[in-house]
């Protein structure tokens, strides 16, 4: 038996050595052979089938590349071609071949694939029975409390005894809904509510339709005007130079007071008024680390050196709650916020509007990114200063590309961040 094989097998290796190949030379327009794959069920070699255009195709197209499809029926079934077929010939051709014993040759044809679905005839009109979502999960229901863990079943119980009785509630459904009714008409508007969120925000009083950052946070609404004058920096033009003017501070530890101090005793004339900002500055972040002697007036005038008592006795009202003890006074989280806000804004008047906050961070211990938050709710943005801003603010080219907080106009403030629940 294995001479008959490997002669068999010697046969056919010399027909194929002697083969020809050769590619048809008909016209490729005209209709030719389909590759057809029948994944499940196979049709009978009598069962006939028609090859149809889905729709009219230029007549000058190749056949293999029209939208074409094949549909043939025995006589309980029907097959025809899924939207499949399209995507299994997509990046590959397929060839038949027809050989020719007597010539000797191989004739190569491009052909299409069609991948078949089949029918059967007498269940064409029937629907499936469509199930509800309260029957899927009596049936899961049921398969869990059959096989499932302990887990699980435990899991299945909770969620029945927290099911709502949709029937029970039915008759109660329009008192609920004429009581949610009654109880949104007196909620606000999103215009409203907006306006209410600005108005409580920890920050100086501003004009929301400023045009110039100049004019967004007014300086007499951070420092009132009585106040402004009655600061005296006659102790800061005195001075004889740069430590005895950072001595002359309520609050002497900060390397951006001290630098813009020597920048504005560098012109031939100081301004009045920038001085008193930055003693106003000072004086804010003194009156911040004085937060345990606030409720004595002694040790906090003492600490606040130099600054009058007027001035004093409106940072103990503007900036300090009353605790429990209705006598005593303290700084909160909320009060010292508005502390820092206020003197920040301050420091945008002095910077020309773009303050550095790493310097600002540094000078009060605080981390960089909460200073970098109290100055977005100014309205700033945290960016990269660009060739413009370095020109316009008079800095050198050193500080390219360096971050500053801007204030932007209009103010557009930070919206608060809703916290997806975990679920």
């Amino acid at each position: 038996m294995s001479s008959t094989i490997s002669k068999k097998r010697k046969r056919d290796a010399e027909v194929a050595a002697e083969a020809t190949l050769q590619l048809a030379n008909h016209n490729p327009t005209q209709l030719g052979p389909v590759l057809a794959s029948f994944p499940a069920l196979q049709p009978s070699r009598s069962t006939s089938f028609q090859c149809y255009e889905r729709k009219k195709n230029d007549e000058t197209q190749d056949f293999i590349s029209k939208d074409t499809f094949i549909v043939g029926e025995t006589d309980t079934m029907e097959f025809v071609s899924s939207p499949e077929s399209k995507a299994a010939s997509a990046g590959c051709s397929y060839m038949v071949a027809i050989y020719d014993k007597r010539t000797g040759t191989a004739t190569f044809r491009p052909a299409p694939v069609q991948i078949l679905t089949r029918q059967v005839k007498a269940l064409r009109n029937l629907k499936p029975i469509e199930v509800s979502v309260d029957e899927r999960m009596r049936l899961r229901n049921t398969l869990g409390e059959t096989f499932g863990t302990k887990k699980a079943k435990a899991a299945i119980r909770a969620h029945e005894r927290k099911r709502i009785d949709v029937d029970a509630i039915q008759g109660i459904a329009d008192h609920l809904q004429q009581r949610i009714e009654e109880n949104t008409v007196s909620l606000p508007s999103k215009e409203e509510a907006k306006a209410e969120a600005d108005a409580s925000r920890l920050i100086p009083p501003y004009d929301p339709d400023a045009e110039r950052p100049q004019d967004a946070y007014p300086l007499h609404g951070i420092i009132p005007e009585p106040e402004f004058n009655a600061l005296s920096v006659s102790e800061l033009k005195a001075a004889p130079d740069a430590n005895g003017r950072q001595a002359a501070l309520p609050f002497g530890r900060s390397t951006w007071l001290r630098e813009r101090l020597n920048l504005e005793f560098s012109t031939p004339k100081p301004k009045t008024k920038n001085l008193k900002i930055m003693l106003y500055i000072s004086t804010l972040f003194a009156f911040r680390n004085a937060s345990k002697v606030v409720n004595d007036k002694v040790a906090l005038q003492k600490r606040l050196r130099g600054i009058p008592s007027i001035i004093v006795d409106a940072l103990i009202s503007r900036f300090t709650e009353g605790a429990r003890n209705a006598s005593e006074v303290k700084i909160t989280s909320q009060m010292d916020t508005r502390i820092l806000t206020h003197a920040f804004a301050l420091c945008l008047h002095i910077d020309d509007f773009a303050t550095d906050p790493s310097l600002i961070a540094q000078d009060l211990s605080m981390d960089p990114t909460k200073v970098n938050t109290l100055f977005k709710s100014l309205g700033c943005k945290v960016q990269a200063l660009t060739h413009t801003d370095v020109k316009r603010l008079g800095l050198p080219d050193t500080v390219l590309n360096t971050k500053r907080a801007v204030l932007k106009v209009p103010l557009e403030f930070p919206t608060a961040r809703v916290k997806r629940s975990k679920r």
